[in-house]
Parts: C-alpha cells; sequence; structure tokens
C-alpha cells in the first residue's frame, strides 16, 4: 500500500479521556478524531465498588475505562475519518506516566478479581498518585547514602509518583496484593499487551520512571535495604523484554480487532509516554529544542548530544525520545489543574453569572479581564505547588503560596498571578537546563493551553523567548501515529516520519520586551519565595501538610 493510501491511528490516554485520531501517512494529516471520557474518572474519594474511602493524596484509576476507549474512540476516528479500515497498518498508543498496574501472570488486573475488588493497592495508581513520598523519600536517603550512580541521572531526587516508590508503597501497606501480583506493569505496556497479545516493557518509561539506566536496576542488596521483602522485586515482579521506541510489540490480535475494527495482523508499536511522544509531532526531536505539552500539568522534554546531570530534572536516558540522543525530561505538576481550582473553588458568583450571561466560560472572562493588565498591576505573586513541585525541587509535599492580597484584589488578579508563576515555574526549568550543560534553544508547546493566547503571551513575555507552537489539537495521539508509522515500516527511523508527519509554526508568541523587562523584576521575587518555601530544612509547608494530616486522620477515626 503506498503511503498517500494508507493510514494509522494514534490513541493517546490522558488523565480523564483517551484520544483516537486517525492519520494519513503521507503527510500527517488529521482525517478523524474522537474522544471518550473515562466512566470512572480519576478515584480520589472512594473505590467505585464499595464505597470504601480512600486516604488523602490518593489517585486511583479502573483499567476497564482503557479497554472502553479502544472499543470506542478509535471505531467513532475511523467513522469520522471516512476510512476503510483496511488502508490501517498500524497503531500506537501513549499513556500518561508513572501510571501503573498489579496484573496477574496473563495481565489480569487484580482489582478484576473479586479477592481484591475492594482493595485500593490492586488498582491503577495514576501519575498524579502521591501518597507514597515516605518511600520515595527513604529511596533517595538510601541511594545518597550508598552513592549509587543512578540518582544523578534524576536530579539527586526519586519521585513519589515513580515505579519503585509505588511498589514500596504496595509492599508496606498491603503485601497480599503485593504477593499476589506477578507484574508491575506501566499501564502504557498494558495497553500494548491488549493490543498485541505480547508484554513488552518501553525504554522511555523503564528509564524515565522505572529506574533504568545503562541496562540495570538498582540491585537486590539495594531493595533488600529498602525493605526484606522487596529484595527480589525487580527480578520478581518487573524485569521483563524492552522494547525500543518506533519498532513494534507485536500485531493486532483477532480479539482487539474487534474491539478497535481495525485489521487483525497490523503492526502494534511499542508504548510511549504522553509527553516524549508529543516531540515528534512538534518536529522538536534535535537537541536544543524543548517541548512543553501544556495541561493539567506540564511535562518539559528535550534531546541532547551528550549526557548531563541536571538537578531536579525527571530523568535523563539514552534513547528516551529518539534513538541515539539523550532525552531529558523535567515538569510541573499543576497548571491547568491550577487555573481550573481557582475557578471551581474561589471565584464568587457574579463571575459566574456574568460568563453566563455573555455566552462564555469563567475561564474565558477571566483571560480577558486579566489580559487588560500590566505585569505588575495586581502586586501579586505565587508559587506554582498546588500539586507539590515537579522540577526542580522534586517535593510533592509542597503547596501553593500566594502573597501580596490586598482588600482590593479581584479574581482576574489571581488569575493573571497564577498564570504567571507557573510561567515562573517553567523558566526555572529552562534556566535550571541551561545553567548544567544542556541549553534551551526553542521552546515548542503542544497540550490544551496553548489555545489560550493570554497564557501564551505571558510564557513569551516571562521567558524573553520566542514560543514555537505544535499545529495539532491532538499533539500525543499525533506523535503515537507517527510512531505507529515507523513500526509498520512506512518510515525508516522517527526523525525521518517527524519530518514528514508532524507539524509546527515557529515563533508562533513573540515577547514584548517592556514587559519582559518588567517579569525579570518578578522572577526575582518568585525566585526569593522558592528559596524560602523550598527550603527542606525548615519548611512551613511541610509542617502545615503535617497538621492537616494528622488533623484529617483524628476526624478520620472520630467518624469510624
Amino acid at each position: 500500500m503506498s503511503r498517500d493510501d494508507a493510514v494509522v491511528v494514534g490513541v493517546d490516554f490522558g488523565t480523564l479521556s483517551g484520544r483516537a485520531v486517525a492519520v494519513r501517512v503521507a503527510d500527517g494529516a488529521e482525517l478523524g478524531s474522537a474522544v471518550h471520557d473515562y466512566p470512572h474518572a480519576v478515584l480520589e474519594q472512594v473505590l467505585p465498588a464499595s464505597g470504601r474511602p480512600l486516604p488523602s493524596e490518593w489517585a486511583l484509576q479502573v483499567p476497564e475505562d482503557y479497554r472502553e476507549v479502544l472499543r470506542v474512540a478509535v471505531p467513532a476516528a475511523l467513522r469520522a475519518a471516512g476510512v476503510d479500515p483496511s488502508r490501517v497498518i498500524g497503531i500506537a498508543t501513549d499513556f500518561t506516566a508513572c501510571t501503573v498496574l498489579p496484573v496477574t501472570q496473563d495481565g489480569v488486573p487484580l482489582n478484576e478479581l473479586a479477592a481484591f475488588a475492594d482493595r485500593p493497592h490492586a488498582y491503577v495508581k495514576l501519575w498524579k498518585h502521591h501518597a507514597a513520598q515516605p518511600q520515595a523519600s527513604r529511596i533517595t536517603e538510601l541511594a545518597r547514602e550508598r552513592g549509587e550512580a543512578w540518582l544523578p541521572r534524576y536530579g539527586g531526587l526519586i519521585s513519589s509518583e515513580w515505579q519503585f516508590a509505588k511498589a514500596l508503597q504496595v509492599l508496606q501497606e498491603d503485601p497480599e496484593v503485593y504477593a499476589a501480583m506477578r507484574y508491575w506493569v506501566e499501564a502504557a505496556d498494558w495497553v500494548v499487551w491488549q493490543l498485541c497479545g505480547s508484554y513488552v516493557r518501553n525504554t522511555c518509561t523503564s528509564g524515565y520512571k522505572g529506574i533504568l539506566q545503562d541496562g540495570h536496576h538498582p540491585g537486590e542488596d539495594f531493595c533488600r535495604a529498602l525493605d526484606p521483602g522487596f529484595a527480589t522485586f525487580v527480578a520478581d515482579k518487573l524485569e521483563h523484554p524492552l522494547g525500543r521506541l518506533g519498532d513494534a510489540a507485536g500485531t493486532l490480535t483477532a480479539e482487539a480487532a474487534r474491539w478497535t475494527g481495525l485489521p487483525e495482523g497490523i503492526a502494534v508499536a511499542v508504548g510511549n509516554v504522553d509527553a516524549h511522544v508529543s516531540a515528534p509531532a512538534a518536529q522538536a526531536v534535535e537537541p536544543g529544542q524543548m517541548v512543553a505539552i501544556m495541561g493539567t500539568s506540564t511535562c518539559h522534554v528535550m534531546n541532547g548530544s551528550e549526557l548531563h546531570e541536571v538537578p531536579g530534572m525527571c530523568g535523563v536516558v539514552d534513547g528516551g525520545i529518539v534513538p541515539g540522543l539523550f532525552g531529558y525530561e523535567a515538569g510541573q505538576s499543576g497548571v491547568g489543574d491550577i487555573f481550573g481550582w481557582f475557578v471551581d473553588r474561589a471565584v464568587p458568583g457574579e463571575y459566574e453569572a456574568r460568563a453566563r450571561a455573555e455566552g462564555r466560560s469563567v475561564h474565558e472572562l477571566l483571560t480577558d479581564l486579566a489580559a487588560q493588565q500590566e505585569p505588575g498591576e495586581h502586586g501579586l505573586v505565587a508559587l506554582d505547588w498546588h500539586s507539590g513541585n515537579r522540577s526542580p525541587l522534586v517535593d510533592h509535599h509542597l503547596t501553593g503560596v500566594l502573597v501580596g492580597l490586598t482588600l482590593a484584589t479581584r479574581p482576574e488578579d489571581v488569575y493573571r498571578a497564577l498564570i504567571e508563576a507557573t510561567a515562573y515555574g517553567a523558566r526555572l526549568i529552562v534556566e535550571t537546563f541551561t545553567e548544567h550543560g544542556v541549553p534551551v534553544e526553542e521552546l515548542v508547546v503542544t497540550g490544551g493551553l496553548r489555545k489560550n493566547p493570554l497564557v501564551m503571551q505571558v510564557y513569551a513575555d516571562v521567558l524573553g523567548m520566542p514560543l514555537s507552537v505544535c499545529d495539532s489539537d491532538q499533539g500525543p495521539a499525533l506523535g503515537s501515529a507517527i510512531h505507529a508509522a515507523v513500526a509498520a515500516g512506512a518510515y525508516p527511523d522517527i526523525r525521518k516520519a517527524a519530518a514528514a508527519m508532524g507539524r509546527r509554526t515557529e515563533a508562533a508568541w513573540v515577547p514584548d520586551p517592556d514587559r519582559h523587562a518588567t517579569y525579570d523584576l518578578l522572577y526575582a521575587e518568585y525566585r526569593r519565595l522558592v528559596d524560602h518555601f523550598g527550603d527542606p530544612r525548615d519548611n512551613p509547608l511541610h509542617r502545615l501538610g503535617d497538621l492537616r494530616r494528622t488533623a484529617l486522620s483524628r476526624r478520620g477515626a472520630g467518624a469510624r
């Protein structure tokens, strides 16, 4: 089949929904797409089967929701495209990370077994499950004590979001679930397993989230020092054959063909992370091009030709984005989530009524009002830590801060200050990379927030550099489709496929010199707040969090 006729499907599994897109192999044209919301969304309060309450900082999901995306969104995308399924030559998927689940030998999630349906640790742990912070802190502390060579590759800190911390939490809090699981599987790899019947671990999540460096995980002696029962975690629960990005993990099974409506036997690409797979879609696969995938959170990824250790980075992996280069990752745990929190919880009813009367959303109203201000006009500076700080502090027990409030402060003032705070956080990441030998020469934005003109202009002004944008509403899904084309043999490698199928607009947003000069002053205040509230040695935010958790625990005990 010629490239002009061939089609591939990319499926992006996000935090709240899955998105499928049918893409022409010849030029990356998106022919049709569909979105399916997860019926169970994110489990943060109770389990669905019994209503069992969940502790604070938990975030779980139901794996059947992912299968439903394959059954619903993929056929819908093909119908929207008007494409005969026989033209499809490959499918690829990407996933939030680290999103991980315990399964049996055959890949059955433990929560689907009657014996474990009411056990929280049997469910998928979503990327933003932060309840494993004590385990993450212990991993970091032990690695520092032992001088583990892999620790600097992760900026000197291991995140509570990652595989080892979450698995150790399962062992220590529900050893029966830990004993029952055969594999501790990234959801990115589990979905591929569902499609092709083969379990293949992808190098991206294994390197960034599974502490796999130079072909090895932390050793048995290290794991034993964490907990004697954890000694054989790698050999017993984690290790499995690896698949390189862009390779085929297998071919579509008959059962998965029935789910999706796609031809049995087409190529199924090795899984990937939603952020990293977006780089080819944005045609940002060369050294110096940083991609910011901006949505509920922001992930920053870029390639480099050399290996450097950057404080607070989420990882550097050989071939982590494209083979042949070192892939770097950093991120902000909350961005769009912060804006959404403010609109949902803190905006007075008169603003909601005005937005309804004008036929637009509260976000649109606040954006327009905030855009009328000059930098510094509201007198506020905020810290973007409502979901903790992923980079460069790697501390998910940090919380948001807002200074400068007066009785004259209005909602649009706070809204703009929160946008600016996330831009300051992005600038801190860019500066940290540049200062440690990984220069950022271009920032390319993808994700839903690229559509907000105020957000984009503020970022350009704060960073003092032009912003390019990926010209796709489905950047990760398009990136997955590019990987599907490579896995199917339509292109020899990811970089060539990205050149043909990806797309971006260079310098779509340009900084204003005067606004940038003012933001330099405001950013200096932000850095002072970071130094004060981010110091782990004497941290008021940590103490407040401890008091909160103690109070919630007491209230919960009283209710019981």
